[in-house]
């Protein structure tokens, strides 16, 4: 049976083994004495750490360490830094582009019986070098929107890849249930979700030409950092059209295990979806 092995559990016994082979004499000729295979179910240690040795202000770095997931006290090896920091920087740049690259599962699209469309970005080297591609829907996306959607309704709910498929994967099935049982909370009716493919935010805009609805909501993957590849992100905006500008959006970030809750986010969104359908605005004018 195969274990998806954390890469940091790997790198910490691939490192403890060639300690303790260093630190074994063998004389010449001899075999080293055989080691027992590495345990690959051993579970990472996320916990922050710091490599500096000594720290003048050792409380300082601690507190450092604790209140943010940046690369603090890698510290080095000589004039480079230590393998274990190469290898979790390069792990976790290749998520990043893995995450841009990638696409939505559509086993969890079905899940939730999200439709899918698709915008004029044509490719995913297009969609970087040409963000107004992602605008717009296709003209067989109108249509099948205009299909299966309902019309004018009071909140629509639209899924996007955005620049990361690894978000909507990791925590759609979280956020989406949280969101609904929310805005049942409120008494507020949904339209047909559905989901969009190569999408940017603005393309919010186009679908609310579409259909026109009172509030919509789009949930997209955010840009991938070296942090996380799996953040997403809440637009919301009130009767979202053509013209409409940035301010007039609402936004929450940040969308995942490490940061806003994926459920606390859902029941969140719902809250605002509220306020904005009571005060007939968003974005900045939005009181919370």
């Amino acid at each position: 049976m195969n274990h998806a092995v954390p890469i940091d559990a790997l790198v910490d016994m691939v490192m403890a083994e060639l300690e303790k082979k260093l630190s074994i004499p063998v004389s010449k000729g001899e075999e080293s004495p055989p080691s027992d295979p590495p345990d690959l179910t051993v579970p990472a240690n996320e916990e922050p750490q710091s490599h500096v040795p000594s720290p003048k202000w050792e409380e300082g770095m601690s507190e450092l360490l604790s209140s943010t997931p940046s690369r603090i006290g890698v510290w080095r090896a000589g004039t480079r830094a230590l393998t274990k920091e190469v290898l979790k920087f390069r792990r976790d740049h290749a998520a990043a582009v893995d995450s841009i690259y990638g696409q939505a599962s559509p086993a969890l699209l079905d899940q939730f019986g999200l439709f899918a469309v698709e915008t004029r970005y044509e490719n995913t080297e297009n969609y970087l070098k040409r963000p107004d591609m992602g605008r717009i829907v296709t003209e067989e996306g109108i249509a099948l929107i205009q299909q299966k959607c309902k019309m004018q309704p009071q909140v629509q709910i639209v899924v996007s890849d955005g620049l990361s498929a690894n978000a909507v994967d990791a925590n759609l099935a979280d956020v989406y249930p949280s969101l609904l049982d929310s805005l049942s909370a409120y008494k507020l009716s949904t339209g047909t979700p559905f989901f969009v493919r190569g999408g940017r935010v603005a393309v919010m805009d186009h679908i609310g030409e579409i259909l026109q609805p009172d509030v919509l909501v789009l949930l997209i993957g955010e840009r991938p950092g070296l942090v996380s590849s799996k953040s997403l992100s809440a637009y919301i905006c009130y009767r979202p059209r053509k013209g409409t500008v940035e301010s007039d959006r609402t936004v929450i970030s940040n969308i995942h295990r490490g940061g806003t809750p994926p459920l606390e986010g859902g029941a969140h969104i719902g809250t605002l979806v509220q306020k904005m359908l009571e005060q007939k605005t968003s974005g900045v004018n939005l009181e919370i």
